[in-house]
């Protein structure tokens, strides 16, 4: 890898007349750096020379001669040699333009513009010794040498790089590595950590080795010098943009034209002297800066061991002692475990004679118990066949039982689906009826809404006949006025022809009547507007009717639904008065089926809970209580079977059971005629 310096003059410098003036001040410094500046003039032609000399060699042996020993050994050291020129070279333009830089910002106010050329100078330089030395890499596309790869390393070495890294990466303007490393180090001078990122990277050169060669500048000792030198410019306050700038197609060409200054008067040797002290100055300061906080930084870490020993310390002693309470405690365990050892052995001894006593009374005790469990099983095998005759007469019973609740079960779902019916038709007359009030309803807001619909028509035919009549007057007045025009210019005319020699008082007149004209014309023109909006509002009226014809067919379509549903809701209400008569039909059967309900369970009541009593059983009557003799003679109620004297038992009913009129005692006499009764009602 070969540097090579071309020496560029500025075609838009002004003329050396215009800048003698500016240079007398800073004659001193140019004259120091004028010497070498030729020196490393020089020293770039002679690296250009033993370059080509090297090219054309490597040129020449490129056939199938053979290189002797001697060849190689010369070739390494010229190498060498080469490169610790190239290194000297950049060192030293590193240098000036460090110098350049600070003598220039502390001149200018120390802050300093992207478009100052010193800067970009410096930036230049920079490039150049970060590219010295880089090893190339082959990838798919192509060679990549680009020094954007070692300073990516920074982020993963120092934190505080991150914030770099990160907004170089965001930036959309650049696409290239060259461009992402231009920005780096834009970004880097600007938190004045340029001098800090590059010692990190020098400090770790097992990962340049990666990116480097080990002739490279900053595999040496001159990158460390570089990196000193780099700690002057935290002086400078840089402001630099880099949205607007492009960095990826920017040529990195050194001008030694900033270098190469004539000499000057010996007026300016003072200031730049105390320029340079204060230069040593500043740098001494960001030198003690640096390392007051390096102290700083070790005295905290200092601190944070003694604290952390400390408690260490302690944290010891209270484990020693928590060990020594543990070790009593295992102590104590173990003493318990022997204790309880004992214990259970005496208590395991104790349980096993308690066992063998236990299963002697046991053998002793089953025989007793399985000789009971014979005799049971005996009178067991007794028990279920009574069980069994008993459940056959149950079930025989219960057969009976269930019949006659069936029975009444299917008379009492008829009365229930009846009544349920009877619920449903009532429901449904109600839903008509409110149907039917919805309806009157709806056909009376529909009247409403025409007569008001009607009512605006007849306005807006109202207002369109006066339009009419008032569009009528205004064209009659626009004739009236047209005709007055004409008459007014024939008269013009006459008094022209008649008074030729009264030119001054016509022209008056004239320009009377020009001023009527011009008001006529005005009156014309407004109510032609005022017939143009006429017709706008006669337009609008047009829309209103077409829209209230609209609506008025509407109308019509409601009223032939209001007469749909009139019919329907006459069709409603003669199926209503049909129901009616059903359900009227219907009572009377559910009526009819309660009656019978009722007296089959009278009848079910004589079977169940009346008995029919003896004549031996009854000595006295069971009403008035009197006894029965030859001449009171005993008579049996029909319907709750009780025996009763001929007084208490003098009515008779017809009953269910009987076809024909029953006796039937004076109570149950009286409780069925008030059944008749509420039935009937």
């Amino acid at each position: 890898i070969k540097e090579d310096f071309e020496i560029i003059d500025k075609k838009q410098l002004p003329d050396p007349a215009e800048l003698k003036n500016e240079e007398k001040q800073k004659a001193a410094e140019e004259a120091r750096w004028s010497a070498p500046i030729l020196s490393l003039a020089k020293k770039a032609s002679e690296n250009l020379a033993l370059s080509y000399g090297n090219a054309l060699k490597s040129a020449s042996l490129v056939g199938f001669i053979s290189k002797p020993v001697s060849n190689d050994s010369t070739a390494k050291t010229s190498a060498r040699c080469h490169a610790m020129e190239e290194r000297a070279n950049l060192m030293n333009m590193m240098k000036l333009s460090i110098k350049t830089l600070i003598q220039s910002a502390l001149s200018l106010g120390r802050t300093l513009d992207s478009d100052f050329p010193p800067l970009q100078q410096f930036f230049v330089v920079l490039e150049h010794c970060l590219k010295h030395g880089l090893k190339v890499k082959k990838t798919f596309i192509g060679q990549n040498k680009s020094f954007f790869g070692p300073l990516e390393l920074v982020e993963k070495l120092c934190p505080e790089a991150s914030d770099i890294a990160t907004s170089v990466k965001n930036l959309p303007e650049l696409k290239t590595a060259v461009g992402r490393g231009r920005a780096w180090l834009y970004l880097a001078l600007m938190q004045k950590k340029l001098a800090d990122y590059l010692k990190v990277l020098l400090d770790h050169k097992h990962l340049l080795s990666e990116f480097y060669e080990p002739d490279a500048l900053l595999m040496e000792e001159e990158g460390a010098v570089i990196v000193g030198l780099l700690v002057g410019l935290n002086v400078i306050d840089a402001n630099l943009c880099l949205k607007g700038e492009d960095l990826d197609s920017q040529v990195g060409v050194i001008d030694f034209s900033l270098y190469l200054k004539e000499t000057q008067d010996s007026d300016g040797k003072q200031d730049g002297g105390i320029t340079a002290v204060l230069d040593q100055k500043h740098y001494v300061e960001e030198l003690n800066r640096h390392l007051s906080c390096t102290v700083t930084d070790l005295q905290n870490k200092i601190d944070c061991l003694e604290k952390t020993n400390s408690k260490l310390q302690e944290e010891l002693a209270a484990a020693t002692d928590r060990i020594g309470s543990l070790q009593e405690e295992q102590q104590q365990l173990k003493q318990q475990n022997e204790l309880i050892r004992e214990r259970s052995e005496k208590s395991v001894e104790v349980t096993k004679e308690d066992t063998k006593v236990e299963l002697d009374t046991y053998r002793q005790s089953r025989q007793g118990l399985d000789e009971m469990y014979s005799d049971v099983w005996k009178q067991l095998k007794e028990e279920k066949k009574i069980r069994l005759e008993l459940e056959k007469e149950l079930e025989l019973q219960i057969g009976m039982k269930t019949e006659m609740e069936i029975a009444m079960k299917l008379l009492e779902k008829d009365t229930h689906e009846k009544q349920d019916t009877l619920v449903a038709l009532r429901q449904q007359l109600e839903e008509v009826k409110a149907i039917n009030l919805q309806m009157f309803h709806k056909a009376q807001n529909a009247e409403c809404s025409l007569q008001q619909k009607t009512e605006a028509i007849s306005s807006f035919e109202g207002k369109t006949n006066e339009m009419m009549s008032s569009m009528k007057q205004m064209e009659e007045r626009l004739q009236h006025a047209e005709k007055a025009r004409q008459a007014a210019e024939e008269r013009c005319n006459k008094m022209k022809q008649e008074l030729a020699g009264r030119l001054d008082t016509c022209r008056q007149q004239m320009s009377q009547l020009d001023s009527k004209c011009s008001t006529l014309e005005k009156e014309l023109k407004s109510e032609k507007e005022q017939r143009q909006t006429l017709q706008r509002e006669l337009h609008q009226e047009k829309d209103a009717t077409a829209l209230l014809k609209t609506e008025l067919e509407q109308m019509e379509g409601l009223k032939k639904e209001l007469r749909k549903l009139q019919d329907e809701k006459q069709q409603l209400e003669k199926v209503c008065e049909e129901q009616e008569q059903a359900l009227q039909e219907m009572g009377l059967h559910l009526s009819q089926s309660k009656l019978k309900m009722e007296d089959i369970k009278e009848v079910n009541k004589a079977l169940k809970g009346h008995t029919w009593l003896k004549d031996d059983e009854a000595t006295h009557c069971k009403q008035c209580e009197k006894e029965f003799s030859i001449s009171r003679r005993k008579h049996h109620c029909r319907n709750c079977g009780d025996i009763f004297c001929s007084t208490c038992s003098s009515n008779e009913l017809a009953l269910p059971s009987y076809p024909k009129p029953v006796r039937v005692c004076d109570t149950c006499h009286t409780l069925l005629l008030q059944r008749c009764s509420s039935n009937s009602s």
